[in-house]
């Protein structure tokens, strides 16, 4: 796992844990597309100061300038702030790919964007090598970085013939063959998570059979290539990296399926998966993608419900609007669940939601 890719997971787990209970509208998260529409920010400030007022909008003023402040001074990269002036809250990050403009002000950090982000975009290596020469890269939400150049002095082929000849192709396969032990060793110490091998001709096959169970079973694909031609690979790899993961959402449906017909470790629709999230039993939230579900919480006792409740039905407390998705993948995260986004039809059958489960308690 890379630094961004660090940066990015603890800070969803440490955002995760962060609510306000005495008051629904102090968190503010901004996700800016830099190549998106300008005048973006500008209005939903405009339209959310409106809406505020006493503590909530003094807090809403503050905090945002500090947000402008820094985008002042950060005007190129697309950016994720998660800040609070009462909670001296504010953090950031630098995103190298495209996001969606949102301003979001509630009683906790909005943190399903980077969620799906992390989801969607697998940080993996991809090993561009021939007989004598080896790219390897470190993909990383869409920007491949060169981590390594690895390069042999092969002997060329020998012209001459007899066993001058033969003795020669001896030692010219000695020396290719020790210079892909030199690759897998650089794998072995620097490289963990997925592989994607490319080249020319036959030396990648070579190579390939040449590994050790544990990095052989990491290798996603092979693409053939010319060692020039890396623009071309790293594209062809991130294609490849997408459908797998667009294969793991699928095979993630299915594995919930299989337990919802033995009546084993799943919980499906939104009541029961909430459930099981605020329980710690989630080992894998399914979400279908772009699923948004409104509902309200009570900040006092912390009961969620979906659809409009005027009164919690526990406290009698008044209730506010909130993002019931984004609540189970708060309470998810914060017990280092796998979360997986996908389009699969039947997740919508199961009413859009559901998770795989650690542990089963019996009612």
């Amino acid at each position: 796992m890379t630094n961004m890719t660090k940066e990015i997971n603890q800070s969803i787990k440490e955002l995760s844990h962060l609510y306000d209970p005495e008051s629904k509208d102090m968190f503010i998260s901004v996700y800016l597309n830099r190549l998106e529409d300008e005048s973006f920010l500008k209005k939903r400030v405009q339209a959310c100061k409106g809406l505020l007022d006493g503590d909530e909008k003094e807090n809403f003023s503050k905090t945002m300038n500090q947000v402008n402040e820094l985008l002042s001074n950060n005007k190129e990269k697309n950016i994720a702030i998660f800040a609070s002036e009462k909670h001296g809250l504010f953090t950031y990050l630098t995103l190298p790919i495209d996001i969606y403009n949102a301003l979001i002000v509630d009683s906790s950090p909005y943190i399903r964007p980077l969620v799906r982000i992390m989801d969607e975009w697998e940080t993996y290596t991809l090993v561009l090598l021939n007989s004598h020469q080896a790219k390897v890269f470190s993909v990383e939400l869409g920007v491949a970085e060169k981590k390594k150049n690895l390069s042999s002095d092969i002997m060329n082929k020998h012209k001459k013939g007899g066993w001058s000849q033969a003795r020669f192709q001896r030692l010219r396969k000695g020396a290719i063959h020790d210079f892909y032990h030199e690759v897998v060793d650089f794998l072995e110490k620097n490289v963990d998570g997925e592989i994607v091998l490319a080249g020319p001709g036959v030396a990648k096959t070579q190579f390939q059979d040449l590994l050790p169970q544990h990095i052989a079973e990491r290798i996603v694909d092979v693409i053939d290539s010319g060692m020039d031609d890396e623009s071309e690979v790293i594209h062809k790899s991130l294609d490849i990296i997408s459908k797998k993961e667009d294969a793991e959402g699928h095979k993630a449906v299915d594995l919930l399926k299989a337990e919802i017909l033995k009546n084993g470790l799943a919980v499906y629709g939104f009541d029961d998966t909430l459930k099981a999230a605020q329980m710690g039993q989630i080992d894998m939230l399914i979400v279908e993608k772009d699923y948004q579900l409104k509902g309200c919480l009570c900040e006092h006792c912390q009961i969620i419900k979906s659809g409009p409740v005027k009164d919690c039905p526990v406290c009698g407390g008044s209730t506010t609007e909130a993002d019931v998705i984004e609540e189970i993948i708060e309470f998810a995260k914060r017990t280092d669940a796998k979360i997986e986004f996908t389009d699969d039809e039947q997740i919508s059958v199961l009413g859009h939601i559901g998770g795989l489960l650690r542990f089963k308690v019996e009612s």
